[in-house]
């Protein structure tokens, strides 16, 4: 199933993430929902956007004739202005013959274009490099060798990807050898570096040195021999290092074997068989299949074993199996439902970012170990507050269950980039010196600052404590799809509020699968329905309402699911797809009402920009706010926005300037400022300003350089009243192609969240993830 967030891509010997996915599923488990993925909207899932002005006849007549002659002419002279001029310093081609896709083998090279997109957008979220995938018909080494060599001209690197062995190895040394770009094949090298570094941590950890440690490698694919190659170069020893194929071990006398796998031909070793050479051995390293390791064959390896179970979708031996035998193990596999992941997704995009920024002529040795080592390093530096966040953890420390960083983490571009630069100077194999490397540093972090991150983090976090949802509106498709997917892949545990007989038919009908999902018809004798009735009851007899009236508002599914919130039995109440907003949120105040000191609660988006995350408040809730409540409203939002992560950056907007104009909506803007500037210092917070001075830096610098904002553009937008919020959310989702998340609810005790009418499954989706983070939030806040 792919969600919409991320989806997962099976290579041979690990996984990789996309993000747009998921974590605990290894394989789409609906696969009309992989293809509709695919084939809605705009087929594919990449395209070429222009990075120049088109909008006029002299802007298209710079673009292309006449215009275009003048670099044509400049690179003519000077061949490496190719650099300076065009997008080659920053395109990578990701070439295949479709000969080994993704475990599904030899399927042609149309068939294995999905994956080459899929890889493109991997290189373009991690590490801003654009990518034209090809996808080329040629089966001989010779064939695919000339097809790529024609291209250097193009490229500014080659990534080789999902080609068989034993052609691939000589593929990629010719191509090496023979071009003057960066050049890589994935499926050899990217598990090595990431397996590398974790091997480095992992015995530094047990307490045992490479030249001395007995290793054993089960598989002999290009995966295993590059990582076998990577591990001799870290220091093990080939003589303490034996390897086993599909067809036993690997002897000298053995005549199926190529000579890349006679380089790692034994003799020094009375076992022949798997169980007999893990007898004493320290490593393990599975590249192989699933669970061809038995607990019987852990038990007799070394004190303090390491193994590295890497096969896909099941490891030679299941990290449960394993870390229940061996209580001094260190254990990795492919997976990212469990600690240390060798996922390639935290190597190959920055070395390919480091190598293209000093215009390598190639990725070397030198520049592989750098990346080994530089992810190794990283694991044993403190951990940034936004990771911990994004796993939802607070004690995320280097030890056995964290030995390679994790792939959210953002120091992976500045850390690994910039050591394969390094490397790639000291080698001699760059063609462009840094000399400002801070400045580098800095040019590094602001290249992945402008995606859906945030989204994604969120996701990461939800997972990792999963809440009750209740569904209000169970009976609709989008509902029903929505709970599907965030249940599946570990989001949340949904309850479904509605017609019991209605809800199984569309299940049926739409082929939706929830298990032993709980089903509630509150229309219905429902458990709890005399305490809710009671509660509700003393709640509200002094605003008019009976016993009677109160067990008659609990057929109303918002009542009944805000009762379960209230009472324990859900952590989230989700609703209002089908029903306006004033309906949807008066029950959760009468029965769960606002956190004490609250005046009044408000609606937040966030809106997902390709400059990054911008926060818009309130939107939904109060029409015409005083100065007080812009006040509450700002608080509200500026402590929500915190708990996202993000160091709050507060416009309270209208259309006057710091006193340009005057009017009530200036006023109170500028008195709500005023207050806020005397309550909370701390807060960065101006206004009152309009938008576009409070989204451009340079332009509210040049103008009013006193503002608190001054040096960096607001993210967090309070608007004077409800019109204003409504109508810019919408205008910029619509015309801006902006993400609309939300509306975020905020003031509440506990979290109930209204869906915009007419949510897609993937807006319900985000919103559901939103809702489990605030129940996390919020139970901490009570503990």
């Amino acid at each position: 199933m792919l969600s919409p967030f991320t989806f997962f891509l099976f290579r041979k010997k690990r996984i990789v993430i996309l993000p747009l996915e998921t974590e605990k599923m290894n394989k789409p488990t609906r696969n009309q929902d992989a293809l509709n993925y695919h084939s809605k909207g705009r087929p594919g899932k990449i395209q070429v956007v222009p990075t120049k002005p088109t909008n006029s006849q002299r802007d298209l007549s710079m673009a292309y004739s006449p215009g275009v002659a003048e670099p044509c002419l400049r690179i003519a002279d000077n061949i490496d202005d190719v650099y300076k001029y065009t997008a080659k310093g920053n395109l990578v081609g990701v070439i295949t013959n479709g000969t080994a896709v993704l475990g599904l083998g030899n399927i042609g090279p149309e068939a294995s274009k999905p994956v080459m997109e899929g890889k493109g957008l991997l290189f373009k979220i991690y590490a801003d490099i654009d990518v034209f995938d090809l996808e080329v018909n040629a089966k001989t080494v010779d064939e695919f060798v000339n097809i790529v060599k024609s291209l250097e001209p193009t490229f500014g690197g080659i990534n080789l990807e999902d080609i068989s062995a034993p052609t691939c190895f000589e593929i990629e040394r010719r191509l090496k050898a023979e071009m003057k770009i960066p050049v890589m094949h994935d499926d050899q090298h990217g598990t090595a570096i990431i397996s590398g570094a974790a091997l480095l941590n992992a015995c530094e950890i047990q307490g045992k040195k490479l030249d001395k440690i007995k290793m054993v490698v089960n598989g002999a694919g290009a995966a295993a021999v590059s990582c076998s190659k990577m591990y001799l170069a870290l220091g093990v020893k080939k003589e303490n290092l034996v390897m086993f194929d599909i067809n036993g071990l690997i002897t000298p006398d053995r005549t199926d074997l190529d000579e890349i796998r006679l380089a790692f031909a034994t003799t020094r070793t009375d076992a022949k068989t798997l169980t007999e050479a893990m007898k004493n051995a320290d490593v393990f390293i599975g590249l192989s299949a699933g669970n061809v390791v038995t607990a019987d064959m852990l038990k007799v390896m070394a004190k303090n074993p390491v193994v590295f179970a890497m096969a896909n979708p099941d490891p030679e031996i299941s990290y449960e199996l394993a870390t229940a035998t061996s209580k001094d193990i260190i254990m990795a596999t492919g997976r990212s439902d469990f600690p240390n992941q060798v996922n390639n997704v935290l190597g190959f995009p920055y070395i390919f970012r480091g190598a293209l920024d000093v215009r390598a002529t190639a990725i070397n040795e030198a520049m592989k170990i750098a990346a080994v080592k530089a992810i190794a390093e990283m694991a044993k530096k403190p951990i940034p507050e936004a990771v911990n966040l994004a796993y939802n953890t607070t004690n995320l420390k280097f030890g056995r269950d964290y030995i390679i960083p994790k792939p959210m983490d953002p120091r992976l571009i500045t850390e690994v980039s910039s050591a394969v630069a390094h490397a790639a100077i000291e080698s001699g194999v760059a063609r462009k010196v840094i000399t400002d490397w801070d400045a580098y540093t800095e040019e590094l972090r602001l290249r992945i600052g402008i995606d859906d991150k945030l989204l994604r983090n969120l996701t990461y976090k939800a997972r990792q404590n999963p809440k009750r949802i209740v569904f209000a509106e169970a009976d609709t498709y989008k509902i029903l799809r929505a709970a599907q997917i965030v249940k599946e892949e570990g989001i949340a545990t949904p309850i479904l509020l509605g017609n019991v007989k209605r809800i199984k038919q569309i299940m049926r009908d739409y082929e939706i699968d929830l298990g032993d999902v709980k089903i509630i018809d509150s229309k219905e004798h429902c458990d709890h329905i005399d305490e809710y009735s009671d509660y509700l009851y003393r709640n509200r007899q002094r605003r008019g309402i009976t016993l009677s009236e109160s067990r008659k508002l609990l057929s109303d599914r918002n009542y009944y699911g805000a009762c379960m919130v209230q009472f324990g039995e859900a952590d989230a109440l989700i609703s209002g797809l089908t029903k306006d907003y004033a309906t949807t949120i008066r029950p959760a105040l009468q029965i769960i009402g606002t956190i004490p000191g609250v005046r009044r609660v408000a609606g937040m988006y966030m809106m997902i920009t390709k400059k990054g995350p911008v926060f818009f408040g309130d939107t939904t809730v109060n029409v015409n706010p005083s100065t007080q409540d812009l006040v509450d409203i700002t608080v509200l939002i500026e402590h929500s926005v915190r708990q996202f992560n993000v160091n709050p950056r507060v416009a309270i907007l209208s259309y006057s300037n710091f006193g340009s104009n005057d009017g009530p909506i200036p006023e109170k803007t500028r008195e709500a400022v005023s207050i806020l500037h005397e309550r909370y210092p701390d807060m960065v917070v101006d206004g009152d300003m309009q938008a576009n001075f409070a989204l451009n830096a340079d332009l509210l610098a040049d103008n009013f350089p006193f503002s608190t904002l001054k040096g960096k553009p607001a993210n967090t937008l309070i608007f004077p009243n409800l019109e204003s919020g409504n109508i810019a959310y919408k205008l910029l989702q619509e015309m801006g192609g902006a993400e609309a998340v939300g509306p975020i609810l905020l003031g509440l005790k506990k979290p109930v969240h209204v869906l915009q009418l007419g949510s897609s499954v993937r807006e319900i989706v985000n919103m559901i993830t939103i809702a489990v983070v605030d129940a996390q939030e919020k139970e901490k806040e009570n503990v």
